[in-house]
């Protein structure tokens, strides 16, 4: 069975024949003749397929193709580049059921939020075609008689797109979209745990007209990474994941002046005072915690809880948590299902293990799941006792531990929210008109939430943190294109 086959197919049994690299229009095998298997975290018997280990030959072909692209994707505009996104758009949403099986068999997550990040990932790319006709510069006075002057924008060249895996199909949409509809050429390498959603998605651009050598994708790892960062023909690296990487990245650029776009970590907090709505903060929390596993990089991590109502609290948590169904995403009825691999899955144990040895209670949850198949099911877990500043409070998870932390008013928690380096999302549960708007001063985070879940909110919203969260030009927004353009000026004089 070809590539092509399987992109075309929606059971979840079939088998995936190797998953190429897509450059100069043509998906080719790396030269390195290396692969790498594709593994169900749900199951880890299912075998998805083998992909390409990409190795530095491979890149550099990649960014050859784009670099070729480059002057005539330009020379298009951006109204005629968004008309080919517009035919990108309608694939995707075509094939809609095909990416979500995609997404739920080989990152785990349930089908229903798997269809939710399709018909998510189709909003961004709206969002952006629109933003084609408002990728404007200024006039503006002129200092001399019979002069004009104007601002204009000019894409910066190759850029290389360096994606993840807890959203594999809308994190690289929000950053190929307005790649391309800036001018820019790309070189995608998605997470080597994703590669078919990358696949899925590439041919659909490949599909609706993009041009030989404009979208190029790489699959592999570190090495082709590494390589991608430390060509000096890429003008700039967008990077969603982790803060070791991210850090690395900007330090391999910086020597070149290479324009980074950086989306790190995150250990958000949701803050209940003794006034909130403790049902909707339950809610809230339920769902920002352990929705899609708590892998988000804006999951809640932390409830910070006014002493008066923790105990009632943490009495409403525990059924919620203790009653969640664990199994595989395509399990109808299950609340919540696998990370994504064997790393992910020691990391939530271990954090578990780490912070009961620190003084933590486990309220609900602890440890791994037994399930029937042999898959990465960590069962949700709720901890109290936690405090503030021990590591389970302070590091990232990425997986379904919640902690609990007691706090003493407004300026304790916000205090306790703020003491992290990260400043991804903030969220506050009260009924104080005064206090949701002094939170928003008062967070040191980049999306912020009142009396709601604290995840990411609207597609036309930009994606941003604070601290050691974001560096760079916000996404989902129009100051992306301070990232992937230049500004320029020019006077005339006639």
């Amino acid at each position: 069975m070809t590539q092509l086959d399987v992109m075309d197919d929606l059971k979840f049994d079939v088998e995936a024949d190797h998953l190429l690299n897509f450059v100069a229009g043509q998906w080719t095998p790396g030269r390195s003749g290396q692969t790498r298997a594709n593994i169900n975290p749900a199951d880890t018997r299912d075998v998805i397929g083998e992909f390409t280990e990409s190795s530095a030959a491979d890149v550099h072909a990649a960014v050859d193709a784009a670099e070729r692209a480059q002057a005539g994707w330009d020379a298009l505009g951006p109204i005629e580049r968004a008309q080919v996104l517009t035919r990108a758009a309608q694939i995707i949403e075509d094939r809609a059921e095909t990416f979500a099986r995609a997404i739920t068999r080989e990152q785990g997550k349930r089908l229903s939020e798997a269809r939710g990040e399709v018909k998510r990932g189709l909003a961004i790319l709206e969002f952006h075609i629109g933003e084609a006709r408002r990728m404007n510069g200024e006039t503006t006075a002129a200092e001399e008689p019979r002069t004009m002057v104007l601002t204009f924008r000019r894409p910066i060249g190759v850029v290389g797109l360096i994606t993840p895996w807890n959203f594999p199909l809308t994190i690289p949409i929000w950053k190929v979209a307005p790649a391309l509809l800036s001018g820019c050429t790309a070189v995608l390498k998605p997470s080597p745990l994703t590669p078919l959603t990358a696949a899925l998605l590439v041919q659909a651009f490949a599909e609706a007209g993009v041009p030989t050598g404009v979208l190029n994708v790489v699959q592999g790892d570190r090495e082709a990474g590494e390589t991608l960062v430390a060509d000096p023909r890429v003008a700039g690296i967008s990077f969603t994941g982790s803060l070791p990487v991210g850090t690395a990245i900007n330090q391999a650029g910086a020597g070149r002046l290479m324009r980074t776009q950086l989306e790190l970590g995150g250990k958000n907090a949701l803050i209940v005072l003794a006034d909130a709505d403790l049902d909707a903060a339950v809610e809230a929390i339920i769902h920002g915690a352990y929705g899609q596993s708590g892998q988000r990089c804006s999951a809640t991590s932390r409830v910070i809880v006014d002493r008066p109502v923790h105990d009632e609290l943490l009495a409403r948590l525990k059924p919620r948590v203790e009653s969640m169904v664990i199994g595989p995403g395509c399990q109808p009825d299950a609340d919540i299902g696998p990370v994504v691999n064997e790393e992910r899955h020691r990391a939530c144990l271990d954090a578990i293990d780490g912070a009961v040895d620190s003084g933590a209670t486990v309220v609900a949850g602890g440890g791994a799941a037994d399930l029937e198949q042999p898959g990465y099911f960590v069962r949700p877990t709720l901890l109290a006792d936690v405090a503030w500043d021990s590591e389970l409070a302070q590091e990232e998870v990425f997986g379904p531990v919640l902690s609990v932390i007691a706090c003493d008013g407004y300026d304790d928690a916000m205090r306790i929210s703020n003491s992290v380096k990260y400043g991804m999302s903030g969220t506050i549960f009260t009924q104080s008109p005064a206090l949701m708007f002094q939170s928003l001063q008062d967070f040191q985070a980049g999306m912020l939430h009142v009396n709601r879940p604290g995840v990411g909110a609207y597609s036309h919203l930009p994606h941003m943190g604070a601290k050691a969260s974001q560096l760079g030009a916000p996404e989902c927004s129009p100051e992306v294109w301070n990232f992937y353009t230049d500004l320029r000026s020019a006077c005339i004089r006639y």
